[in-house]
């Protein structure tokens, strides 16, 4: 760090690594408008509870002007337990909503169109499972797959290395993640079929740097998996999408947001000859949520209006802003409400939106870009090294280095040397924030019995069936997605197709 920046600090070549917004190599955004003909999406994560609670937050939201849904699932539902597993108790509509069965799902969206909204689901292991939810909800609804929109996360490399919501070994992980790109690929839906997450490695303690070049090089490795099944890198590139952290350092997440889409291009175009459509990377950001204080929360409000400018002078396609509250608790609908306000004065009052990529040309900016796109490019030479990101994530490689980082951030913030204001300095005596929490073990109860009541309508002659051919896709080589549909259909749940996959793949364990 410097402080004066002047142009000795850039050698660029303005038309090589910078060009027109809209075209290759995309540093200056996507699309050659930007937010002066259309906003980013403005979405707002909820989940919590059962679907019906879900659902009435759902409602709000959208009654508040959110343009896209984010639902969270709670850890049973990402981990394939159902809410009477034993493995679920105590968990169920904790930290998201609780679905076991596609009748769960559709009650989520109940009075809600399919056919009108964005649906984003932070869903991993058991996303194709979601997944196959969503389509016969949009069934039951005469919704056909081409209409539905969204994204599904599906992004199971980023759990080996810093969530932890992992199921099977990495080998037919990727294997189901590539069915589904072929899955929407084949059915032509206009459904991302991945998101490919920074963010929770950026929660996890990795630096900015760190952030770009794991995730690139996750990125890289699905593509690889899917070109290696057959498919075409164009047929499915268009349709990956990126999910990354927004911190605090409003121009280093805005140069590493520039810095990304111009990586991405340059190595997709490298490695695999991709065209413009593959290469002009879409993205999605949410907010720190790593840097929300429970002591003062108001001042998450500045923090969080902070991160959210920068993804916006960045370019992001989507946003969420967290709630001042949420170090504490679930946002609440009131702190939910701000959230989404913060992003509504950033796009109708700033004047951030009128000009595309404002900071272009800045000699720091640009500098910055050029230093995180270098850094990002090293850490995924190291991971090429090591044999691309499966084999580096079974070596330690990712997590040892995010362990680092994590420490060396936590030092900086205990001596001092690192502010966080309410905190280490500015401190004082007001009481922490109460929240009322629900009662979760009646929640528990009221969700276990409904499920009883789907198991007791349902054929169990089809779904014994339907598991068996959910078995014999998973021995063979046969696509996965269409006999996790079928399954859903007959309201198997989530835990019995769950564990049919597990008793073919077995579990993962970390060396």
């Amino acid at each position: 760090m410097k402080t004066v920046y002047g142009p000795e600090d850039w050698n660029g070549d303005p038309a090589r690594d910078l060009g027109h917004p809209g075209e290759f190599p995309f540093t200056r955004g996507p699309y050659p408008n930007m937010y002066t003909t259309r906003l980013w999406t403005m979405r707002q994560y909820a989940g919590f509870g059962t679907a019906q609670d879900t659902n009435r937050r759902f409602r709000q939201l959208l009654d508040a002007g959110q343009m896209g849904l984010s639902t969270a699932f709670d850890l049973p539902t990402q981990m394939g337990y159902d809410s009477d597993h034993p493995m679920a108790e105590g968990e169920v509509g904790r930290v998201g909503v609780a679905i076991d069965t596609v009748d769960d799902l559709a009650e989520l969206f109940r009075g809600i169109p399919l056919d009108q909204v964005s649906t984003s689901m932070t869903i991993n292991a058991t996303a194709a499972i979601l997944l196959a939810m969503y389509i016969v909800v949009g069934e039951e609804q005469n919704v056909p797959r081409a209409k539905l929109t969204g994204t599904v996360q599906n992004d199971v490399l980023k759990e080996y290395i810093a969530r932890g919501t992992y199921i099977y070994p990495a080998q037919p992980s990727l294997r189901l993640v590539a069915d589904i790109f072929r899955f929407v690929t084949d059915e032509s839906m206009s459904f991302n079929p991945i998101s490919i997450s920074g963010y929770h490695m950026r929660e996890a303690g990795a630096t900015a740097v760190q952030e770009v070049g794991f995730t690139l090089a996750n990125a890289l490795e699905y593509v690889r998996v899917a070109v290696a099944a057959g498919l075409a890198v164009d047929s499915f590139g268009p349709r990956l999408s990126f999910f990354f952290a927004s911190h605090n350092d409003l121009f280093e997440e805005t140069a590493k947001f520039r810095a990304a889409r111009r990586l991405w291009a340059r190595l997709v175009r490298e490695r695999f000859g991709a065209g413009d459509s593959t290469a002009r990377m879409r993205f999605h950001t949410q907010t720190g949520g790593v840097t929300l204080q429970a002591q003062q929360p108001m001042n998450n409000v500045i923090r969080v209006t902070l991160q959210a400018l920068a993804a916006v002078l960045g370019g992001t396609q989507s946003l969420h802003t967290n709630g001042y509250d949420e170090a504490l608790a679930l946002p609440t609908a009131e702190s939910a409400t701000l959230a989404l306000r913060t992003q509504q004065v950033l796009g109708y009052e700033s004047g951030v939106p009128q000009v595309v990529d404002p900071l272009a040309g800045s000699y720091y900016v640009e500098s910055l870009t050029d230093q995180i796109e270098s850094g990002a490019r090293a850490l995924i030479t190291d991971v090429d090294t090591l044999g691309g990101a499966a084999r580096a994530i079974e070596r330690g490689f990712f997590q040892e280095a995010i362990a680092r980082s994590a420490y060396q951030l936590q030092k900086a913030q205990e001596s001092g040397e690192r502010v966080v204001v309410g905190v280490n300095r500015f401190t004082d005596d007001s009481p922490p924030l109460a929240i009322a929490a629900p009662d979760f073990s009646a929640l528990e109860s009221q969700q276990q019995a409904r499920l009883a009541e789907i198991r007791r309508r349902r054929d169990p002659a089809a779904v014994k069936s339907a598991l068996a051919d959910v078995k014999a896709a998973a021995t063979g080589t046969d696509q996965l997605m269409p006999p996790i549909i079928t399954a859903v259909r007959v309201r198997t749940s989530l835990g019995e197709i769950s564990d049919a996959l597990r008793d073919v793949w077995g579990t993962y364990r970390p060396a």
